[in-house]
């Protein structure tokens, strides 16, 4: 990405939430990412010339915590990546009797080869994990995962325990994967104890 189009959006304000975006960098290559087509996302430019600090998030958090619905963690990256800052964000939002909200690839007990919804439990209210695919097969070949197939079942195992670990849990899919592979997609929700969210697809 061209350097002129990397700015320090770290927060970014979208129908009532405040979104909280912590990298650019991804563990997926998603074919169908915004990313790979422009450097803004609804007149934000989420490329970012550097990763901010959690202070620096906790900065730029309005002094009515209540402003905004939920923080979500969610940009042009996979925000579990900066887990440790994730983590010292949120639990200050909590603090403050915010609402905070994880939009992941559900890859994170993969990326940092331990089970850390227990990290997350504490301070993460909601969960929505991009299933995007009924199958590890197609899965890999939509979303390219630095993980290979395998990621498809790291991703149900990581939103299995975040449910149990008492966290607000959902898979999420696009309208556009059709009713049978919806269907399939939410067997897989069902068997994983989270429910299934089919999102409108916005071209």
């Amino acid at each position: 990405m061209d350097n002129q189009k990397r700015a320090e959006t770290f927060t970014y304000a979208l129908d009532g939430n405040l979104y909280l975006n912590l990298t650019s960098k991804c563990t997926n290559d998603c074919t169908f990412c915004v990313r790979n087509e422009r450097a803004d996302y609804f007149g934000h430019k989420l490329w970012l010339s550097r990763e901010p600090s959690a202070e620096e998030i906790a900065a730029q958090l309005p002094e009515d915590i209540g402003r905004y619905k939920e923080y979500v963690f969610c940009g042009f990256g996979e925000p579990t990546l900066k887990l440790p800052v994730l983590l010292e964000a949120a639990a200050e939002i909590k603090r403050r009797g915010g609402v905070t909200r994880l939009n992941t690839n559900g890859q994170a007990n993969m990326i940092w080869k331990r089970d850390v919804t227990g990290e997350l439990a504490p301070v993460v209210d909601k969960i929505n994990v991009s299933l995007n695919e009924a199958t590890a097969e197609a899965y890999a070949a939509l979303c390219r995962p630095a993980f290979g197939e395998a990621a498809f079942a790291g991703l149900q195992d990581f939103a299995a325990k975040c449910a149990r670990r008492g966290i607000e849990t959902w898979f999420s899919v696009v309208d556009i994967i059709g009713r049978e592979k919806i269907d399939a997609c939410r067997a897989i929700a069902a068997a994983c104890g989270v429910s299934l969210r089919v999102r409108k697809y916005i071209g």
